[in-house]
């Protein structure tokens, strides 16, 4: 059959209430035009992120009754670990209670001024946390991943040539780690190959630098390879993914992502003395390793979860899912990241709405939009998350200018699906009726968050 059908029977169901449009305006307003500021009841499809918002399975929720919470040794932790070290072959497994403080945990001990960490694309969290170290996190992705409209197979890979450069410019005794960030959830969803993987790990071998993975879509980014990359279409994607692991020194990985999980993370590593160091770290600001911030019915769920992400009917739904969108946007000339992502389809905020210049934040008032039309939520990537300041104060602006529309795991069927198309192709036809944005409120870091906004004119 050539339609491929949801993987799994839907059991439990959440309300969704209806808002006008009239009243969206309004809610816009009174959020100052940042969806992360608006009330979840009243978005009609919550496309913010995919972090923490799977629908676990009713093998997952059986586990979190068998949590054991004994708060040293729980059979959980053990479950929980057993399962991570079959997936990445790391000795040392460190549960934390989400990817940040995976990377708070790292970055406070590997970072510091002076430092540099380079990656294929650092995500927000992952640079807040360098930044915040006092180091500076530095994105070499390769040529293709700059070309929104371009269809390449691996526009995540890192530009290996730059980061030998950029080794040499600076020296490798002050990069104190190479990350490479599977699938690259800020250049588009992006897969990287096996091939870029072992040839980062050849320059990191060359200068003794230690290789991180950022591992929150591990899977996806396996099932990318298995269907583009030569000599994996037979190999099962546990395999895939155990070959990936088997080129790092460690990972940090939020498994509110491809674990399924509404709350939980680790760091894995292969480094003894490192791990001892995180694990001091992680009593004082988490709790004891064996929980590590985490319920014991966490812990159970994230290991039934990194399991089922490996079942290749999901994957294949899952890919197809967001491939599905992108088809629909193609057929109306929207533009958006090629190939479609494996997470999240990426709107090129850039040359959707060309007449409002970077300064005005195009990605920002495309999501304004887009929630104002039909309730939509997603989530600016570009000069708000990603700008900087230069000395006069003028905008330093990002590479590209997105909007991420991330799909929630398991959650929505293919007529909301249908809808969000929809949706953006209606933004499409009147997209010259948008306007710019101006910030009247920021922090310093990850300002996206919290940052209040009022149109321009």
């Amino acid at each position: 059959m050539q339609t491929i059908i949801e993987p799994f029977k839907i059991k439990s169901v959440e309300p969704i209430y209806f808002t006008t449009r009239e009243e969206r305006i309004r809610i816009l307003q009174e959020a100052h035009y940042n969806p992360f500021l608006i009330h979840a009841r009243n978005v009609i499809i919550d496309l913010l992120t995919d972090s923490g918002t799977s629908a676990m399975s009713s093998e997952q929720w059986a586990g979190v009754m068998r949590g054991d919470e004994s708060y040293a040794g729980s059979e959980s932790f053990f479950r929980f670990e057993s399962t991570v070290r079959n997936i990445t072959g790391m000795p040392y497994i460190i549960p934390t209670h989400q990817g940040r403080a995976a990377e708070k945990i790292l970055f406070s001990i590997t970072g510091g001024r002076g430092k540099y960490f380079v990656s294929n694309t650092l995500f927000d969290t992952t640079r807040a946390n360098i930044e915040f170290s006092g180091a500076e996190g530095v994105d070499l992705l390769c040529a293709e991943g700059k070309q929104p409209a371009l269809v390449a197979p691996f526009k995540g890979n890192m530009d290996v040539a730059a980061l030998e450069q950029f080794i040499r410019e600076k020296g490798a005794e002050h990069i104190p780690m190479v990350i490479i960030t599977v699938t690259n959830n800020s250049g588009g969803g992006q897969p990287v190959s096996m091939e870029n993987v072992r040839a980062v790990r050849a320059v990191c071998d060359r200068y003794g630098i230690r290789l991180f993975i950022d591992a929150c879509r591990f899977a996806e980014n396996c099932y990318f390879i298995r269907k583009r990359e030569p000599g994996y279409a037979d190999k099962p994607v546990l395999a895939i993914a155990q070959e990936l692991f088997s080129y790092a020194d460690g990972c940090t990985m939020s498994a509110k992502k491809d674990a399924f999980a509404n709350i939980g993370g680790f760091l894995a590593m292969r480094d003894e003395q490192l791990a001892m160091e995180c694990r001091n770290l992680l009593i004082i600001t988490e709790g004891f390793p064996t929980y590590g911030g985490l319920a014991g019915r966490d812990l159970e769920a994230i290991a039934i979860g990194l399991e089922e992400v490996l079942h290749e009917d999901y994957l294949q739904y899952r890919i197809r899912s967001v491939e599905y969108i992108g088809e629909k946007l193609d057929a109306a000339g929207v533009p958006y990241i090629k190939p479609a992502g494996g997470h999240a389809i990426y709107l090129d905020a850039k040359a959707f709405l060309p007449h409002i210049p970077v300064h005005e934040y195009p990605g920002q008032a495309l999501c304004g939009a887009l929630y104002a039309e039909g309730g939509v939520r997603g989530v600016e990537i570009g000069s708000v998350m990603f700008g900087k300041y230069a000395a006069d104060g003028s905008l330093v602006p990002a590479q590209m200018e997105l909007v991420r529309l991330a799909i929630p795991r398991r959650v929505y069927t293919q007529s909301h699906i249908d809808y969000v198309a929809e949706v953006i192709v209606e933004v499409f036809r009147q997209r010259d009726r948008i306007k710019g944005y101006k910030i009247v409120y920021e922090t310093p870091l990850l300002r996206h968050f919290t940052a209040q906004f009022e149109p321009v004119g």
